[in-house]
């Protein structure tokens, strides 16, 4: 018999999200069971947002037309940026830990850890993929700069979700309100200190990550 071919990279990276998320889910259906409440249910939909930005960006990535196309790859980055803020976003919910005394809070805390790693992984992978298809056009040096640039955009958006409670589809149903509230943010930022103090954080804490992962990618053994 020929032997069979090993999978793709791109196969083991989703077969292990796939894992990874049904982990989760099966966490969360534990909790629901066992404790008869849906409090943390939501964290589901979280996740399934934070799949979003890496299933679009993926696709692209295997479309050898379409990722040479401008325009396709344009469309993917905006679809990309508006969902993205949703993978980094699940680490907020970990505010939530006391929300219920129906399970040990230790339990809750390692439910939301394990949504907000595997939301953490969709975005970090999502980036990585931004950056092999943005490598056609610009020099490396210039990839990672982008690549910081847009942490510090999903920090900012995380704010946006978080504190402000816009989802990424209000965008696209109730574009001028969002424009308008988020506004007020951009243009008197000296007024609104919570915003760009949890923006800069968060968008350092999202760097940390990118780089410590970063590093083990490039580390040789």
């Amino acid at each position: 018999m020929a032997r069979m071919k090993r999978p793709s990279h791109k196969m083991r990276e989703a077969a292990l999200l796939a894992v990874l998320s049904l982990t989760c889910f099966g966490i969360s259906m534990f909790r629901h069971y066992y404790s008869d409440t849906k409090t943390f249910m939501f964290l589901n939909w979280n996740l399934f947002l934070a799949f979003v930005p890496w299933a679009v960006v993926s696709a692209v990535g295997l479309w050898p037309r379409g990722k040479k196309n401008r325009w396709v790859v344009g469309l993917a980055l905006c679809t990309w940026l508006l969902f993205f803020p949703n993978a980094p976003y699940i680490l907020t919910d970990l505010f939530h830990v006391n929300l219920s005394n129906t399970m040990p809070v230790w339990f809750d805390l390692v439910m939301i850890l394990s949504f907000a790693w595997t939301g953490l992984l969709f975005g970090l992978l999502s980036l990585w993929e931004i950056e092999r298809i943005m490598g056609q056009w610009m020099r490396p040096v210039w990839v990672v700069a982008l690549s910081n640039a847009l942490l510090f955009v999903g920090a900012f958006g995380i704010y946006v979700g978080r504190y402000l409670r816009w989802n990424s589809w209000d965008i696209i149903s109730v574009p001028f309100n969002v424009a308008y509230d988020i506004s007020g943010h951009l243009s008197n930022p000296f007024t609104h200190p919570r915003t760009w103090g949890m923006t800069l954080f968060f968008g350092i804490f999202l760097n940390m990550v990118y780089w410590s992962f970063h590093l083990i990618r490039i580390r040789k053994t």
